[in-house]
């Protein structure tokens, strides 16, 4: 397990002092730079991803393998579903992630003090 049980339990903690709502789910990480095809997503739905990406997971391996508890937080920015692939544009992405900014770090603020220990 790469992910802290401890860490995901206070980042849910956060998050209900926030007044936001965490999921939990299996990330998949993709090389990128482009989006998924809807095969791609499809094929990935089959395998168990709830969400994909471009980041986290390399960083999350190389943290744990050097002793470091880990905690990803991803904020979705693109919706990204097989029966719905609509064309989506990297403006609309930014725009997305400059929506979910606020939110992010309300919820970093609650929860890097609870860190320690």
């Amino acid at each position: 397990q790469v992910y802290c049980p401890a860490l995901r339990e206070r980042a849910m903690q956060a998050a209900l002092r926030c007044g936001q709502r965490l999921e939990q789910g299996v990330y998949v990480a993709v090389a990128g730079p482009s989006l998924e095809t809807p095969a791609e997503t499809r094929m990935l739905r089959i395998l168990g991803a709830d969400a994909v990406g471009m980041s986290t997971v390399p960083e999350a391996i190389v943290a744990r393998h050097m002793g470091m508890r880990v905690l990803g937080i991803s904020c979705l920015t693109n919706k990204n579903l097989p029966d719905c692939m609509a064309a989506t544009s990297h403006e609309e992405i930014l725009d997305q992630a400059g929506r979910s900014a606020a939110a992010l770090g309300a919820l970093l603020r609650a929860l890097i003090p609870n860190l320690g220990g």
